[in-house]
């Protein structure tokens, strides 16, 4: 897997047109694919699905500042861990994600694009789950 900024930004910047559709489709794919996880949200997700959004434009926008981004990643996994979030829920997490970004993407989810969040994606779970499983041991 190879982590490509180029790829991950020029994807983005296709779905980021879509708005807070993007973040509604994410959670109920979510929800769609691991039911339990929907106790671990607010009945409405409005705010949450801001915060998803700005999060992952935040994600791309430093991706090439590898100290802001895992800084950012960090303090995701601290403010996780008190809403009960587990290392266990980011594969479902992950997998919405890529649904998501390929749904609204159109031409510009290819392969390699692909490839690229994937490995996008392993950062952002290790790094969020080690803060996330520090500050639940803390």
């Amino acid at each position: 897997m190879t982590l490509d900024p180029v790829l991950v930004k020029r994807s983005f910047a296709a779905v980021a047109p879509h708005g807070p559709v993007v973040a509604e489709y994410f959670y109920r794919h979510l929800f769609e694919h691991d039911p339990a996880l929907r106790g671990l949200f607010a009945e409405h997700l409005d705010e949450q699905q801001d915060r998803l959004f700005a999060a992952l434009g935040a994600l791309v926008t430093h991706l090439e500042d590898t100290d802001t981004a895992l800084g950012l990643l960090r303090d995701l996994g601290t403010r996780h861990a008190a809403h009960g979030a587990l290392v266990e829920h980011f594969p479902a997490v992950g997998a919405s994600l890529l649904a998501t970004l390929a749904h609204y993407a159109g031409d510009e989810w290819t392969p390699e694009t692909e490839a690229a969040w994937t490995a996008v994606y392993a950062v952002v779970s290790d790094t969020m789950g080690a803060a996330l499983t520090e500050a639940r041991s803390a």
